[in-house]
């Protein structure tokens, strides 16, 4: 059983063979051991160990934990586009015919293409009606769900704010906007690393193999190892002595791949990865049992993110079990919970994407904000993207930005009422339609 003071997040055996230049099958281990000595790291950065009680920080506004969820893969009108007065549609257009959105399984369904070049073919030059590439983009692009689809995703997007202007932070996939989840950028990745078969990573205990394909401002490509010494918001966090967390999957299950701190090399091969990176399997328990600390970032296991080939159901069961451990503890009275998706999946979205860098924006996805000072019922028409979280971070706790996206970001504070009553907790019942097994046999991202 973890200690209450310090969870101790196993390191894979592929990880440190991997980082000594050993070739090693791409089964990731179990087991615990010392990372080898690097010193290399061009980011400096002292851990703070995450105490039982964690303690107050001074804040800019009565927010003092915040909790940014990222779930997968859904654009805006896949999830949202019939709620009552959104930018949404439920047509949309097929290489310039018109398609109705028909209505979408919450069960398990095929995945569709959601790559670089496949945006770039969505997006067609701002027409934004190319998103049938395959059969199965065919079959499930263009489709949409209604409220009895997500009851409690549309419960809490009716009584809190729900974005309909809000963007992924990078046009392509999941690696590059998990990337932005935590740093502001993606150090030049545009797409997924190529994972050889058997590697559930996309960081530094990747097997020697996996590259990914980094384009500079000048637009130079080169491939790499997914492993990165990049500034990010826990070494901000870490000089202000502000605690934080990041759940996610451990290195042995599907989801491993959305680990973002895994890609950072100074995080990864220091302290930092086994006192602050911390299961998944674990979140529930810990704010039922110890709170959490100031900053937290969750992401499910593969099973449970809302991902194509999972149960949406499942996935927004276990997202209901999370949010209601919060509301249910005595965080919830100085908490904001961020609640999105990394990017639009290959669903149809009908918004042409503003074009900031030569990242992004990508594809829109929700946003839901909840907290007891977040306006209800409101629809927030702003311009926004995952670095608008990190920069709401930084304000709330008076932290440098790190790059020209959280910069030029807004900190989404225009969903928020700070003088207002606080407003109770409103946790909800799981949902008992899900059939079959969460259990799913593939992992793409």
């Amino acid at each position: 059983m973890p200690s209450p003071v310090r969870f101790r997040r196993a390191r894979s055996a592929l990880a440190v063979a991997a980082a000594l230049g050993v070739l090693v099958a791409c089964t990731p281990s179990a087991g615990t051991t010392s990372p080898p000595a690097d010193t290399s790291t061009s980011v400096t950065s002292t851990p703070t160990a995450i105490p039982t009680s964690f303690p107050q920080t001074e804040t800019r506004w009565p927010i003092k934990h915040v909790v940014f969820l990222m779930k997968e893969n859904r654009s805006f009108d896949h999830m949202f586009g019939t709620f009552p007065g959104v930018d949404g549609v439920s047509v949309g257009y097929d290489h310039g015919v018109q398609r109705p959105l028909t209505r979408a399984s919450d069960q398990k369904v095929p995945d569709v293409p959601h790559c670089w070049q496949c945006a770039v073919l969505a997006y067609n030059s701002g027409r934004m009606d190319g998103f049938n590439q395959t059969e199965n983009a065919d079959r499930f692009a263009y489709t949409q769900f209604r409220a009895e689809d997500e009851p409690n995703y549309w419960h809490w997007a009716a009584n809190n704010v729900l974005a309909d202007n809000f963007y992924s932070s990078e046009r392509g996939p999941s690696y590059a906007n998990h990337f932005y989840m935590i740093a502001g950028q993606s150090a030049g990745a545009h797409d997924n690393p190529q994972r050889p078969p058997g590697s559930l990573t996309w960081g530094c205990d990747a097997p020697e193999g996996e590259k990914v394909r980094v384009v500079d401002e000048q637009g130079n490509v080169k491939w790499v190892h997914p492993c990165f010494d990049v500034p990010t918001v826990a070494d901000s966090l870490n000089h202000k002595g502000v605690p934080w967390a990041y759940y996610a999957a451990t290195s042995d299950q599907r989801g491993y791949i959305w680990s973002a701190y895994s890609t950072i090399k100074h995080v990864f091969y220091g302290p930092q990865w086994q006192d602050h990176v911390l299961p998944a399997n674990n979140v529930i328990q810990d704010i039922q049992t110890r709170g959490l600390p100031a900053v937290t970032w969750i992401t499910p296991r593969f099973e449970y993110s809302d991902h194509p080939s999972a149960s949406f159901c499942y996935g927004e069961n276990w997202t209901t079990k999370v949010i209601d451990a919060i509301m249910r503890s005595p965080q919830w009275k100085s908490t904001a919970i961020f609640l999105t998706w990394d990017e639009w999946g290959g669903f149809y979205d009908h918004v042409k994407p503003p074009t900031i860098d030569h990242f992004g924006l990508g594809f829109r996805v929700p946003l839901i904000v909840l907290s007891p000072y977040a306006k209800q019922g409101v629809i927030d028409h702003h311009v926004g993207e995952f670095s608008s979280v990190t920069r709401f971070i930084e304000e709330n706790w008076g932290l440098p930005t790190l790059t020209e996206r959280d910069a030029q970001a807004g900190d989404l504070t225009w969903n928020f009422d700070f003088s207002q009553e606080p407003r109770p907790p409103d946790p909800l019942p799981l949902r008992t339609d899900c059939k079959g097994s969460p259990w799913v046999l593939r992992d793409d991202a």
